[in-house]
């Protein structure tokens, strides 16, 4: 990952919505119909993973990559290299998941109710911009064929019943538990003094001659001097977007919070000298120049239960969902035959 200076590993969890479900190609041994949903040219259905003999390909794969990171589609579909294969890895699980999930409500005779699929149906049409976008997803991903497209919504509707079922109806975490929680684990709630901060980084190439060291300084300063005609958070990320050289450009330059220990003694002095909403001067780090915007300086210190009880009873209902997504997974996986390809 091409970055100004280090920071934390990036974790990516995330459990797809229904409408992304859809997208998921289903074809029996080798023969793979056209995925549902659109995507950008370039893959062309080559097979990823078998469930049972159902193949699914590399454009179902790169839908749940967009999934996971959204950001890649705003940006030509590229994903950060550091993060590309964990990235990849994590939606050909759930690909493989949702795969094992359909199977299993099919297994198991779980109907969708006419009434439901015709809501579906409804509420996917308004999703187009225009009839003729409609028509021309009709065509590309369901060969003009209503059945073909009534196929794919059920799909996607079993596995949200199957999901809701296994999962959803059983996650509930209350307030006295979270308070619980909250005592036993005072630990976990303790915060470093941290800098919010968005960057927008100019990098000369590695084994930059004189020359190019020179063009980098001018780019810096040009950048710099496009940053103090930024008013917001949001004109600021738009010019990062635009102009900024490290990966986090593909989010705005926002880094979030970053402990000071992470923060070079350059970039930290810059930041203490900083108020939310002021920017930097250029910061000479060890491979090009960057800009800070501080939008909040968070000392170290405890939070409080009232903080943190709506946030800590959301993370404890996801940390349960995912050991029972985890433990359904393993069950499916035990009587089926998946093979990665």
């Amino acid at each position: 990952m091409t970055q100004p200076f280090k920071v934390g590993s990036l974790l990516l969890l995330a459990i797809t919505p229904v409408w992304a479900q859809l997208a998921v190609s289903h074809a029996p041994a080798s023969t793979a119909t056209p995925a549902f949903g659109m995507v950008a040219p370039g893959p062309a259905g080559r097979p990823v993973a078998r469930v049972n003999g159902t193949v699914l390909t590399d454009r179902d794969l790169l839908r749940e990559m967009y999934a996971i990171f959204p950001y890649a589609r705003q940006h030509n579909g590229g994903f950060p290299k550091a993060m590309e294969a964990d990235i990849r890895a994590g939606a050909l699980k759930m690909i493989v998941f949702e795969e094992l999930v359909y199977q299993e409500a099919l297994r198991r005779g779980v109907a969708v109710p006419p009434a439901k699929m015709d809501r579906a149906l409804a509420d996917l049409q308004k999703q187009f911009k225009s009839p003729d976008d409609y028509r021309e997803f009709m065509r590309t991903e369901c060969n003009n064929s209503q059945k073909v497209l009534r196929a794919k919504i059920q799909r996607s509707l079993l596995i949200d019943q199957m999901l809701k079922a296994e999962i959803s109806s059983r996650t509930s975490i209350s307030l006295i538990q979270a308070k619980a929680y909250y005592d036993k684990n005072l630990e976990q709630f303790r915060v470093p003094e941290t800098f919010a901060i968005q960057t927008i980084s100019i990098l000369p190439p590695p084994k930059a001659t004189p020359s190019q060291l020179k063009e980098a300084r001018m780019r810096a300063e040009d950048a710099l001097r496009q940053a103090k005609a930024t008013k917001n958070y949001e004109e600021f990320g738009v010019l990062a977007e635009k102009i900024s050289e490290d990966d986090y450009r593909v989010m705005m330059g926002d880094r979030r919070a970053v402990d000071r220990a992470k923060l070079p003694p350059e970039v930290l002095q810059a930041a203490q000298a900083l108020q939310p909403g002021q920017l930097s001067g250029l910061i000479a780090i060890e491979n090009g120049y960057t800009i800070i915007r501080l939008n909040a300086h968070n000392p170290a210190g405890t939070q409080k239960f009232e903080a943190v009880k709506d946030g800590l009873r959301k993370q404890l209902k996801q940390q349960m969902s995912e050991q029972l997504r985890s433990a359904l997974d393993q069950r499916l996986r035990a009587h089926a035959k998946v093979e990665e390809l």
